[in-house]
């Protein structure tokens, strides 16, 4: 009886003494650009809160579509999407009037150090 024996390992040495063959633990998986960059920051999958309200006026369409057409399943998830962003939309807007009391606050120090020197 004959029986075949695994020649992976045999396969992989052979090509590992190969000129110019680099195996995969030979390198590193990203680029030193970007693994080092304390600056890089990845957005949040799945979500794109720049167009808030155009995705508000979009999701109430599609709502008022499928409501129309008698889906009210459909329907709610779509008004539920935009409920979403509506949340989405006013946090953003509280985090503008924040940043800009911030800002006027400390352009009024900056006004009263200065009138002090």
């Amino acid at each position: 009886m004959v029986t075949f024996r695994n020649n992976n390992a045999r396969r992989n040495n052979f090509r590992r003494n190969d000129r110019g063959f680099k195996s995969h633990t030979d390198r590193p998986k990203y680029g030193s650009n970007f693994s080092k960059n304390e600056n890089f920051q990845r957005k949040s999958p799945g979500r794109n809160n720049h167009n808030a309200s155009k995705l508000i006026e979009k999701y109430n369409n599609l709502a008022r579509e499928a409501s129309s057409n008698g889906d009210k399943i459909l329907s709610e998830n779509y008004f539920q999407h935009a409920d979403h962003f509506t949340r989405i939309l006013n946090e953003q807007d509280a985090q503008r009037r924040l940043n800009s009391i911030n800002n006027d606050l400390d352009k009024s120090q900056e006004n009263i150090v200065e009138v002090k020197k």
